[in-house]
């Protein structure tokens, strides 16, 4: 009887390599009632003949065999089929050489004996990795939380509250730190959503100033203020029956968020100039970096306002509080930048992936992607030296604090703003950004921005 209810109909193959006769088949009548196809082996030679013809989507190897041993199983596969994951199994482990293991990319390292509960939960999470893990239904686990990548048993608890949350209609709130990964979240949830077939809007409160924010959310009708020159729809209209999601939420305006309580209390907005409310059906997932409890006792957050949109609420670890995930995200990262950029990479070498397994990582996920994708375009060998990884990590620090290009992209962003708002009237655009005439042309020629692009079409 197969009792795993979350198994897909296609039932994932897994080949077992072992040189212990009463394991590989005991291995294979476990795996076999969890509803797993599997292809038993006694040698890593006759596992490396099996994969030269077909191709399973997760190998569990014994560490000790005759011959060659589990690791140089796995060196090979992963030079060879990267994406493929592998368990190792072994009866004289050791805490070291399990993470050893795991910082040379093994998916998992389990001492012998094994707990059957403890293979399968690690199958299962292998699985969503390896091999044919995007050919599932269209709600699976795999195709909602497809983007989000670990192995980390405080995650995998927090993917699961996710998936529960998803079935409803409940505001969730999102905190955690910048670069964890707060909008793959949100994004997570509207695709195993019943909204997942309608839109996912999303924005940054604190990338946009309080002016241009009320009419980018609640959206503006003609004449409604100097530059508004055709009606302009807002966000939560464009969300209609799909999920808005509102990044750093505990930077929008005290003003706004008046008007945000009222459009979740009536589920309607009122653009900006209108006297007529519009009914809107929207879920809100909102994201925040402050501690919004502290927000409210300073007065800078409404309480009412809070109640509302932390129904649910899911925090998300930082990088360096679940660095087991830190190996096979650099492994994923790896393998999609060598897709992109067209090289031949197998891997960091031991002493590259000890130095991202220990680093700080401030910039959490995303500042460990950027690592990584210049890594690939610089290398010019197999495998990536611990050179070419520190170089990156300090160019990646003196990007994080590079204020003046921040300072540039935001000045860009805020014209462009503007620009689309006035229908590329720069004498009015000028006027919303309270600058005088000549010194916003001084600002549109610095970005190169031709305010006719933005002008309304005559067809």
């Amino acid at each position: 009887m197969n009792n795993n209810k979350n198994m897909p109909d296609s039932n994932p193959k897994i080949l077992i390599v072992d040189d212990d006769t009463d394991l590989l088949e005991l291995l294979t009548i476990r795996l076999t009632a969890a509803g797993y196809k599997t292809e038993a082996v006694q040698s890593a030679e006759a596992a490396l003949n099996y994969l030269d013809v077909a191709r399973p989507q997760l190998v569990i190897s014994d560490m000790q065999m005759s011959g060659m041993d589990g690791m140089a199983l796995f060196e090979h596969i992963h030079r060879t089929q990267p994406t493929l994951p592998v368990i190792i199994l072994t009866a004289h482990g050791t805490i070291p050489d399990a993470v050893a293991a795991v910082q040379r990319g093994v998916f998992g390292y389990l001492a012998k004996p094994f707990d059957s509960k403890t293979l399968l939960a690690n199958i299962s999470q292998a699985l969503r990795f390896g091999p044919g893990a995007a050919g599932q239904n269209e709600v699976s686990q795999a195709s909602w939380r497809k983007g989000i990548i670990t192995q980390s048993a405080v995650m995998e608890d927090l993917l699961t509250k996710a998936g529960l949350v998803a079935e409803g209609d409940a505001s969730v709130l999102i905190y955690g730190e910048s670069g964890v990964g707060k909008e793959l979240f949100a994004h997570a949830i509207h695709e195993a959503s019943k909204r997942r077939h309608h839109p996912f809007v999303a924005i940054n409160c604190a990338a946009i100033p309080e002016q241009l924010l009320e009419s980018e959310l609640f959206g503006h009708v003609k004449g409604a203020f100097t530059g508004a020159v055709r009606d302009h729809k807002g966000l939560l209209q464009l969300a209609e029956r799909g999920t808005l999601f509102l990044d750093e939420i505990g930077d929008m305006p005290l003003l706004l968020q008046v008007k945000l309580l009222r459009v979740l209390q009536e589920r309607q907005v009122r653009p900006v100039g209108s006297v007529q409310s519009i009914p809107v059906d929207v879920r809100i997932i909102s994201a925040t970096h402050r501690d919004l409890k502290a927000e409210i006792a300073a007065g800078s957050f409404r309480e009412d306002l809070y109640y509302r949109l932390d129904v649910v609420a899911l925090t998300i670890p930082v990088l360096s509080q679940r660095r087991e995930d830190i190996p096979l995200l650099t492994n994923y990262f790896l393998s999609m930048f060598s897709t992109r950029y067209d090289k031949n990479i197998n891997g960091f070498s031991p002493e590259a992936m000890e130095m991202l397994v220990s680093a700080s990582w401030p910039g959490n996920v995303r500042q460990l992607m950027n690592v990584v994708e210049q890594c690939v375009v610089l290398s010019t060998a197999p495998l990536i030296s611990p050179v070419l990884v520190h170089d990156a990590m300090h160019k990646e620090e003196e990007q994080l604090v590079s204020f003046e290009d921040a300072r540039k992209s935001f000045e860009r962003d805020y014209l462009v703003r503007v620009l689309k708002i006035t229908g590329g009237n720069v004498t009015q655009a000028a006027r919303l950004a309270k600058r005088n005439r000549t010194e916003f042309y001084k600002l549109l020629q610095r970005y190169q921005l031709d305010p006719s692009v933005f002008k309304p079409s005559q067809g």
